[in-house]
């Protein structure tokens, strides 16, 4: 693995080399090389889905990374526009071409495996409970079955792929009420059946993120994954929206808590 980044800080590397194309992702995610010799999975800026979703990538692995959660290293990618020339595909080839400067990148776990429970034995109840109630709070529908976005990697379950979290950015309509809603597609998340109790794994993690903690991941955003809203207006303003969104997501009685205790007992 390439050399971590200081916690809660966004190293930067150049992409050197356009590997291959991982046509799994929706969005078109790319294996390349790096300057500091890495592999790292690339999010495009330019993608169809928008540069908000590498805000909530780079905000929500590092969130996860505070409460203990194994997240790949996350890195900013300054991409060249003729990086990928010589790639035959023109939907890659413009997807490139829209994405000049900084990007996403996330540690490449070279033989690493898709998260299934049918594979080997039942992940820890303790671990389950932590990755739900993570998931709970950032509302982020992508650890069902169907897309589990974990990744086994040298006997240890990985969490990846975070881009459609923190969904409320896209229109920043009602943000308070919005916090303080549950989370109903929490009843979906692949890891519920094996959860231990996840108000015990709210009494854990809730208090390992206080304002200065989030604050901290949040002002690592760069500008140029927040374009100006017309909303709530430029970078500055969408940053303070995302601690506050996230505090009062925290603030107990916690709606998303009781609606994945009441999922694991169903």
């Amino acid at each position: 693995m390439a050399t971590r980044s200081p916690s809660g800080r966004l190293r930067t590397v150049v992409a050197t080399r356009y590997v291959t194309p991982l046509r799994e992702g929706g969005s078109l995610p790319a294996l390349i090389e790096a300057s500091d010799d890495g592999m790292y999975v690339l999010k495009f800026r330019g993608a169809g889905q928008g540069p908000r979703v590498l805000a909530a990538e780079w905000i929500c692995g590092e969130l996860a990374r505070l409460l203990g959660l194994p997240v790949p290293d996350i890195v900013g990618v300054e991409v060249d526009r003729g990086l990928g020339d010589a790639e035959p595909d023109q939907e890659i080839q413009d997807l490139i071409h829209a994405s000049g400067g900084l990007n996403l990148g996330l540690d490449f776990l070279p033989g690493s495996l898709p998260f299934s429970p049918a594979a080997g034995p039942p992940p820890d109840p303790a671990f389950a409970a932590d990755v739900v109630w993570f998931d709970g709070l950032v509302m982020n529908p992508d650890r069902s079955a169907q897309n589990v976005n974990m990744l086994v990697w040298h006997g240890q379950t990985w969490l990846i792929d975070h881009g459609a979290a923190l969904y409320v950015h896209h229109t920043w309509r009602d943000v308070d009420e919005h916090a303080r809603r549950p989370f109903e597609r929490i009843k979906d998340h692949v890891l519920l059946p094996y959860a231990g109790s996840i108000e015990e794994a709210d009494a854990r993690l809730a208090p390992l993120l206080d304002e200065a903690a989030i604050h901290d991941v949040v002002e690592q955003v760069p500008e140029v994954w927040l374009p100006r809203d017309p909303t709530i207006g430029g970078p500055s303003a969408q940053r303070r929206a995302y601690v506050r969104y996230l505090l009062h997501r925290l603030e107990p009685p916690r709606p998303f808590v009781e609606e994945a205790e009441r999922g694991r007992a169903a």
